[in-house]
């Protein structure tokens, strides 16, 4: 098998490359002088089964482009199979019409990612699991929660842990995280969103008095309905909140927000490259998902079961 990466987060790529001992396919992802994308692969490959990482965050269009080209460039070079990695899938929030005349934008990129020539996907924490649904080909959907649980354990072991989720809508993540901790207790924050980008706090549910809590998220972008959260929860009696999320995206004043919160700590994931105001402030701190993915891929290309990553 081999890798090949494209340019939006080549620190993951090298890190999963390591795990498996093996190096990066030699190619050239680069722009013309009118930002049009052009990939050069520099060696055979020929039958192989080929795994493209690259994941589509800011820019989200670049990013995307890069992936597509890529995926056609290996096509054309009669590669035997291509797995298009995702460690972070870029309008994954838009999997469904919220109004009228408006699209459903991941429904979209799947349909592209199939026709440039993919043959499989690999993601981690899709925002939606039914997003699966939308492509055509093989998709698997890998969870950090065994990468954060276990760091969970490991920092705050012997703390009366509650695991509490932003909103309804990530109960199930929630659930998920607080039955490998040992099933501690499960809290939800209820609110309404006024307007795209804001929230406001209007009730928690559940006993979070002298509880340490953990707000669990899948993505954190301009990090307010977070911040939110842990000042509701502090008000209600909570001891210290930490958040775990998977992605992130860290967009506008997401890190200064963060900052002057009532969160101890905010913990994301390497699925996209972190910038500089995220790896300077103190209160947020970055878990590498290098070896789960490593060991996603190398399942794949054995023809070995995924799922028994997550028993």
């Amino acid at each position: 098998m081999k890798l090949l990466s494209g340019n939006s987060n080549r620190p993951l790529v090298e890190a999963i490359a390591a795990y498996l001992e093996m190096p990066i396919t030699d190619a050239s992802v680069r722009r013309f002088a009118d930002e049009e994308v052009f990939v050069e692969i520099h060696e055979n490959v020929r039958g192989e089964d080929v795994f493209v990482i690259q994941s589509t965050a800011f820019p989200a269009n670049d990013n995307l482009m890069e992936l597509l080209i890529c995926i056609d460039a290996l096509k054309r070079a009669s590669a035997k199979r291509i797995t298009a990695v995702l460690p972070y899938f870029g309008y994954a929030r838009q999997d469904r019409k919220p109004g009228p005349r408006t699209p459903i934008s991941a429904k979209l990129v799947a349909n592209l990612i199939t026709v440039a020539g993919a043959d499989r996907v690999l993601s981690v924490d899709l925002h939606a699991g039914q997003i699966q649904g939308f492509f055509d080909i093989p998709t698997d959907n890998l969870y950090a929660a065994p990468v954060m649980s276990a760091d969970i354990q490991a920092r705050f072991a012997g703390k009366p842990i509650t695991v509490v989720s932003p909103d309804v809508g990530g109960v199930v993540r929630a659930r998920a995280l607080a039955k490998r901790l040992d099933n501690a207790p499960l809290a939800i924050v209820d609110k309404r969103r006024e307007r795209p980008g804001e929230s406001e706090v209007m009730n928690i549910i559940g006993d979070v008095n002298g509880r340490f809590c953990v707000l669990v998220d899948d993505i954190v972008d301009s990090a307010g309905t977070l911040c939110n959260a842990a000042a509701a929860l502090k008000e209600g009696g909570a001891t210290d909140v930490v958040a775990y999320c998977t992605h992130g995206v860290l967009s506008g004043a997401a890190v200064p927000r963060v900052d002057k919160s009532e969160l101890a700590e905010l913990v994301i994931t390497d699925s996209i490259a972190t910038y500089d105001a995220a790896e300077a402030s103190e209160k947020i701190r970055i878990l590498t998902i290098a070896p789960l993915l490593a060991e996603a891929v190398r399942r794949i290309a054995d023809e070995s079961s995924v799922s028994s990553l997550f028993d």
